[in-house]
C-alpha cells in the first residue's frame, strides 16, 4: 500500500510532515477603474474553490479572496490611498455549522461577509464593522453597511497589517473557511533600511486545522467535552483547537533556504490557539517589529508569543547554518497540552547555494525613538472587567466591561485624546484583546486579588510587570493575563464614528465578548467623574455570582479542549473502521 493510501487526514499521526514545499501568497494586481487613480484599485471575490492543504489530502473546500488560501497579499504605500472592492460571490448556503441563536443570526441570510482590514487607521464605514455585512449583489446588508469599495489612507508606519472577514457571529466560520490574507504597508524608512527583500521577505499566515477522514474542513457542530452538551445545535463552542498546523495554507510544509538572513513576517490567524514560536537550534531570531510597525531598535529574541491576530516582523539569519535542517517549534502550553504534532510548525532546509552576495542588513536603529506615548498626557483611563457568565442556553459567556455587545457603547473616546485602558482579567485563561482603529502600547500588568474584586468590588494590585521583550512595540492586539490588570495606553487621532473592541478568540468574539466604541468630537480635557463608576469599589462586576461561578469553573477546563476533540476524533475513527 503507497504511502499516500495510508494517510487520514482526520488523524494526525498518519499525516507525514514537511512534504510540500512552502508558498509564498499570491500578490494582489490592481485593476483599472476610471474613478480611482491608477494602480490603486483593487477587486478580490470571495468565493467557494477547492484547495489541496497537503500532497497526499483529497482536494478541500474552502472560501477565499479570489478562491484562495490564504488570499492574495495587497501591497501598499504609506499615504498613497488603496481602494478594495471585496465582492461576494459565496453560496447561500453555509458549508461549516451555523448557530442560529447568537445574535443577529436569527433573522439574518445564512452567509453573510464584510472584510476588516486589522490594524488599519481607517475611516469607520471602511473598517468592516461586523454589522456592516452583505450578501450577494448587496441583496441584503446589515444596518451599518455604507459602502461598497472600502478607502484605505494607509496613513501609518510601514506595518504587517491583514485583512479577514468580520461579520457578525460569522467570524469564527469564515475565517476557518480561509477568508484571510496578508496588507503589507510599506514606507520610505522601510526601504532605506536595507531588509531582506523580494523572495528573501516571506509572509507567513500560521493556523491549525482540524479534517475529517474525506479530506473535508472539520469544525465541531457543538460544545466538545468537558463542556456539556448545549440544548441547541449547531452551537457555538468554546474555542476550535484543530490538530494540525498550517503555514500558508499547507500543513507542516518545509521551505528550502540559501545560507543567509530571510525576513519572515509572521501572522497567528488561527481561532484560537496561541503559539510560542522558537528555533529547533535555539538560535535568537531578531525581531523588526509588533503589530503597529519597526521597533526603535531590533530585538534579538529566543522566543515570540502569538496569540490570535497578532503579528511580528522577524530576521532569521541563516548564514552560518549551511546543510543543516531547523524546525520552527511551537512551545505554547496555554492553549492546549502539548504534542508532537502542534508542537511542530515547519521546516527550513539550508540547502540551497547562495545566489549572489547577502547585501542586505541587520539595522541599529529602525523606528525615531522619542515616539512613545506617555501615561502624564492621558485625558482618561478607564477599568474594562473581563468576565465569565453563561448565556439564557446555558452556554458558557464571555463578557467586556460586563456588557453584551448590543447594550449601549461606554467607550466613547474623544478625538485625539490619549487613553488608558486597564483590562482587569476574572477568568482562568487569557484573552487577546482586539481594539479597533488604534495602535497602542503595553504600559504593564499588574496582578490583583482576583476573589476580592468579584465578591466586593475592590481592585487591590501588586507590583508592576513590564512588557514581555517582544511585546515592547506598538501592538492593537494585547494579551490579557490571568489573574492581571493589564494596561494599554493609546492616542485616538484621524477619525470618529462607530467602532468595536473584541476578543481576538473568535469564538469568543461571536458569543458576546465583543463591544461598540464612539469616538466622538467633543475632547475631553481631564479624567471624567464616571468613567470607572461600577468597576472600582462599587458593586462586584457581575449581578450573578452563581453564574459567575458556574461560567469559571467551566472556563477553567478550557485548556483540557484540544485534548478531548483529539480523543474523540481518535474513538470515531475506530468506530468507523470497526464498522
Amino acid at each position: 500500500m503507497s504511502q499516500h493510501n495510508k494517510v487520514n487526514p482526520a488523524d494526525p499521526t498518519t499525516i507525514p510532515k514537511f512534504i510540500d514545499p512552502l508558498e509564498k501568497p499570491k500578490v494582489a494586481r490592481p485593476k483599472r477603474n476610471h474613478k480611482y487613480p491608477l494602480n490603486s484599485y483593487y477587486e478580490l471575490e470571495m468565493k467557494e474553490a477547492h484547495h489541496r492543504f497537503h500532497r497526499y489530502f483529497p482536494l478541500t473546500k474552502v472560501w477565499g479572496y479570489d478562491g484562495l488560501v490564504p488570499g492574495p497579499t495587497i501591497e501598499a504605500m504609506k499615504d498613497k490611498t488603496t481602494y478594495v472592492k471585496y465582492i461576494n460571490k459565496l453560496p447561500k448556503k453555509h458549508f461549516l455549522p451555523v448557530d442560529t441563536t447568537l445574535h443577529t443570526a436569527n433573522d439574518s441570510p445564512e452567509v453573510r461577509t464584510v472584510t476588516h482590514l486589522h490594524g488599519a487607521n481607517v475611516f469607520w464605514e471602511s473598517d468592516g464593522h461586523p454589522e456592516s455585512w452583505y450578501t450577494q449583489n448587496y441583496e441584503y446588508v446589515g444596518p451599518k453597511f455604507r459602502r461598497e469599495v472600502h478607502e484605505y489612507t494607509n496613513h501609518q508606519p510601514a506595518t504587517t497589517l491583514w485583512y479577514h472577514d468580520h461579520a457578525m457571529a460569522l467570524t469564527r466560520l469564515n475565517v476557518y473557511a480561509g477568508l484571510a490574507g496578508y496588507y503589507l504597508l510599506r514606507d520610505f524608512m522601510e526601504e532605506r533600511l536595507q531588509l531582506p527583500s523580494g523572495k528573501y521577505e516571506i509572509p507567513m499566515i500560521i493556523q491549525d486545522k482540524s479534517f475529517n477522514e474525506d479530506g473535508s474542513l472539520f469544525y465541531p457542530d457543538g460544545p466538545q467535552p468537558p463542556f456539556p452538551p448545549a440544548p441547541v445545535k449547531p452551537s457555538i463552542t468554546v474555542g476550535h483547537l484543530g490538530n494540525t498546523i498550517t503555514v500558508n495554507g499547507k500543513v507542516w510544509p518545509y521551505l528550502n533556504v540559501e545560507p543567509r538572513k530571510y525576513r519572515f513576517r509572521m501572522l497567528n490567524a488561527s481561532n484560537r490557539r496561541g503559539y510560542i514560536f522558537r528555533l529547533s537550534n535555539n538560535q535568537p531570531m531578531i525581531q523588526l517589529g509588533t503589530d503597529g510597525g519597526f521597533l526603535t531598535a531590533p530585538n534579538p529574541v529566543n522566543k515570540i508569543e502569538l496569540l490570535p491576530a497578532e503579528r511580528t516582523d522577524l530576521i532569521i539569519d541563516f548564514t552560518n547554518l549551511a546543510g543543516q535542517t531547523i524546525i520552527l517549534m511551537n512551545d505554547d502550553t496555554e492553549s492546549a497540552p502539548p504534542n508532537e504534532h502542534t508542537s511542530v510548525i515547519m521546516q527550513f532546509r539550508v540547502c540551497v547555494p547562495l545566489q549572489g552576495k547577502d547585501t542586505s542588513v541587520i539595522p541599529t536603529e529602525m523606528a525615531p525613538r522619542g515616539m512613545d506615548l506617555h501615561t502624564e498626557h492621558a485625558h482618561i483611563e478607564r477599568d474594562l472587567p473581563l468576565t465569565a457568565s453563561v448565556d439564557d442556553y446555558g452556554r458558557l459567556m464571555l463578557m467586556l466591561n460586563d456588557k453584551m455587545y448590543h447594550e449601549p457603547a461606554t467607550e466613547k473616546p474623544s478625538l485625539d485624546s490619549i487613553e488608558i485602558w486597564n483590562f482587569i482579567n476574572t477568568t482562568p485563561i487569557p484573552h487577546p484583546i482586539h481594539i479597533h482603529l488604534i495602535q497602542g502600547k503595553i504600559i504593564g500588568r499588574r496582578p490583583f486579588d482576583v476573589q476580592k474584586y468579584l465578591n466586593e468590588g475592590i481592585l487591590e494590585m501588586g507590583d508592576l510587570e513590564l512588557p514581555r521583550d517582544y511585546e515592547t512595540g506598538f501592538k492593537d492586539v494585547f494579551k490579557a493575563d490571568v489573574g492581571y490588570v493589564t494596561s494599554v495606553i493609546m492616542h485616538w487621532k484621524d477619525f470618529t464614528g462607530n467602532y468595536i473592541w473584541h476578543c481576538h478568540f473568535l469564538e469568543h468574539e461571536d458569543h458576546d465578548m465583543m463591544r461598540p466604541i464612539t469616538v466622538i468630537n467633543d475632547a475631553h480635557p481631564v479624567q471624567l467623574p464616571h468613567a470607572n463608576e461600577g468597576h472600582n469599589d462599587a458593586a462586584p462586576p457581575t449581578d450573578n455570582p452563581q453564574n459567575n461561578q458556574l461560567a469559571n469553573t467551566l472556563l477553567a477546563k478550557d485548556s483540557e479542549l484540544s485534548e478531548s476533540v483529539e480523543e474523540n476524533n481518535a474513538e470515531t475513527n475506530e468506530n468507523k473502521e470497526e464498522e
